[in-house]
């Protein structure tokens, strides 16, 4: 079991050696393509589900899967979608996407984050912003 950051945090605050905390295990170099596919496994769904429920162009999806590609923001959000995350589990994929986590001091963010709350998908997500006037995640030229 992965224990949470703040456990983490606690931890190496009351650590007298740094290299205890180093050496307990609880430093885990994890790569965003081993996150997607513990996901993916964790809700059973396959890679055509998070392509079909994200939006996201298949090859762009398999290349994100297969580590030859990260995300933008918005592909993250839209395959955290995909992957039926929850708040936690889409800040942790931004986090390994290496772009900035959803902010609810942000209107368009606080937005997308009331909608994963709501268990929405990313099709009322994107329906959602709009309505409220904002850019949605799926944008259509």
């Amino acid at each position: 079991m992965e224990h949470l950051t703040e456990e983490l945090l606690e931890r190496l605050l009351e650590s007298s050696d740094i290299s205890d905390y180093l050496d307990s295990q609880a430093v885990v170099e994890r790569e965003l393509p081993d996150y997607l596919f513990a996901l993916m496994k964790a809700h059973n769904l396959k890679r055509a589900d998070v392509v079909r429920g994200s939006g996201v162009n298949a090859t762009v999806v398999y290349d994100i899967f297969a580590g030859k590609s990260k995300p933008g923001r918005d592909h993250a959000i839209m395959i955290a979608f995909g992957l039926e995350c929850d708040l936690r589990e889409t800040q942790r994929l931004l986090r390994l996407a290496g772009v900035a986590e959803l902010w609810c001091k942000q209107r368009r963010d606080a937005i997308i984050i009331w909608c994963i709350n709501k268990a929405f998908d990313r099709l009322a997500t994107d329906n959602e912003l709009c309505r409220m006037g904002e850019r949605p995640l799926l944008q259509t030229n």
